[in-house]
């Protein structure tokens, strides 16, 4: 597995779209579009949780947004994405994604319609196997048409415990 993780996201995402297409094009004639995206985007929900668990797992504490930051080369690596960063500490990380080679890529495959379910929903799912207690918030997405992503990562709060005095 280590070979593969060696390449750059966006390759991976380009030989993972090759198949998909096909798999996304299947289920569409046999149950229908509505069904298609489900099952694409169920297929790679799960597999975001399980890249976040693998990379977790290579650390020797509960990741934190410093920790993310420090992966992120990962999925900006071969000008991929361009980042405008605006706050970074371990609790908050803020940036704008300005241009994003994913969603061209998806566009000139012809899968623009489904690139979400491909790359964007991975987002916030990759956080629930890397931490649950991190939070993607993001109101817009290049890939639906606006001028940038804007990730907003939070860590969540952690509930105050009181002592009880006797």
């Amino acid at each position: 597995m280590s070979r593969i993780n060696d390449l750059p996201i966006l390759d991976r995402r380009r030989i993972e779209a090759m198949i998909l297409k096909h798999v996304y094009d299947v289920i569409v004639a046999r149950s229908g579009q509505e069904e298609a995206e489900a099952v694409i985007g169920e297929a790679c929900s799960r597999s975001a949780i399980e890249q976040g668990k693998d990379l977790a797992a290579q650390l020797d504490h509960a990741p934190d947004l410093t920790d993310f930051a420090a992966i992120m080369p990962n999925w900006t690596k071969e000008d991929a994405l361009q980042i405008e960063p605006l706050e970074m500490t371990a609790e908050k990380m803020d940036f704008n994604v300005v241009r994003c080679r994913y969603s061209e890529m998806y566009r000139e495959m012809g899968l623009g319609d489904i690139g979400h379910l491909l790359s964007c929903n991975r987002d916030g799912d990759f956080c629930i196997g890397y931490n649950p207690d991190i939070e993607l918030t993001r109101t817009q997405t290049i890939m639906k048409g606006a001028s940038h992503c804007d990730f907003r990562y939070r860590m969540k709060a952690k509930p105050e415990t009181t002592e009880q005095k006797g």
